[in-house]
């Protein structure tokens, strides 16, 4: 049974897992991808997912088209989810176009993700990574304005400092605009000090949210890369060098085959148990998965049966197992 968890401080429910696109809709045939999207969104929301995760540097701009087009010809009504994109690579080669958090771009490639999107707004969206040339004034103003236009519900950041978010915050807060709302970091057992240590504060001074990516450490905790990487997953895809260093890491494995053992004695797949890890944490607003097949859809739905099994003395263990070196 879905649960749903408001968006740090909002009344905004989302799905405690999500549908991400980054890689998944990747593919150079588009008509292909609309299908696969079709297939694997059509399912996750048939088992109660609500919130649909997308970027603007995702496939360079294809992501969001593919997603776009799949919600048409679902037949979705706008009421029943909630859509995010995010913003900061940009989409062209030109000063004020790339890297940037500045004015300029960001209330033009709002619309341009729009456009692609076919939406005349999204629920949520993120500042793609911090940018350390652009004042955080300049770029809480612009966000801010893109609320009061209408363009997006509510806006956050992703993978930015806790001192950045605090004073993107205390900007908002000084001039009366919209405050940044939710962070999305990357979050798993083998990546938790940002999410559990440096953000300790902010859940509930400014009451951050989370939507959490690479809850799988970019599959690495699906067991799969254990004896090689194979032919077709994503760390052997041209670009995706760094996941295969990342993956093939020996403390790395070392990890995660302790981690197995603990998910095989609860007679569970090691990809569910890394989710359902995620979930525990409360702070952990929605767990942003992905899936390019509709079998992988319901095995990662499957993970909340999972949640229950975790008591106090697995989460120590994998307390230890995260403490390896």
């Amino acid at each position: 049974m879905m649960e749903y968890r408001r968006l740090g401080r909002s009344g905004l429910k989302v799905s405690v897992l999500s549908f991400g696109s980054w890689v998944t809709f990747a593919n150079s045939d588009q008509i292909k991808s609309v299908e696969q999207a079709v297939e694997c969104m059509g399912v996750a929301k048939e088992a109660g997912v609500n919130f649909f995760d997308n970027a603007e540097a995702y496939a360079a701009g294809e992501s969001e088209t593919v997603m776009g087009a799949a919600i048409r010809e679902l037949g979705w009504a706008r009421h029943e989810y909630v859509i995010s994109t995010k913003l900061f690579w940009g989409l062209h080669e030109m000063p004020n176009m790339r890297n940037t958090l500045n004015r300029k771009y960001l209330l033009q490639a709002i619309d341009g993700s729009l456009e692609r999107l076919g939406l005349d707004f999204v629920d949520l969206l993120f500042c793609h990574r911090p940018d350390k040339h652009t004042p955080i004034e300049e770029t809480v103003w612009a966000m801010s304005d893109i609320i009061d236009r209408g363009q997006a519900l509510y806006w956050g950041t992703s993978e930015w400092s806790a001192d950045e978010i605090r004073a993107a915050y205390e900007i908002a807060e000084r001039h009366h605009l919209h405050k940044p709302l939710m962070e999305q970091p990357e979050y798993n057992i083998l990546h938790r000090d940002r999410v559990e240590k440096e953000y300790a504060r902010l859940y509930e001074d400014i009451g951050l949210g989370t939507t959490i990516w690479s809850p799988l450490a970019s599959g690495a905790l699906t067991g799969k890369y254990l004896d090689g990487v194979p032919e077709g997953s994503r760390a052997a895809l041209p670009g995706y060098e760094w996941i295969r260093q990342h993956v093939t890491n020996e403390t790395r494995q070392a990890q995660v085959r302790e981690l197995k053992k603990i998910a095989d004695e609860l007679d569970v797949p090691l990809a569910q148990f890394a989710l359902a890890w995620c979930v525990k944490n409360p702070h952990v607003s929605t767990v942003i998965t992905g899936a390019s097949r509709v079998e992988q859809v319901r095995q990662n739905m499957a993970s909340l049966e999972v949640v229950p099994l975790l008591t106090d003395e697995v989460m120590e263990r994998v307390d230890l197992v995260s403490l390896m070196s």
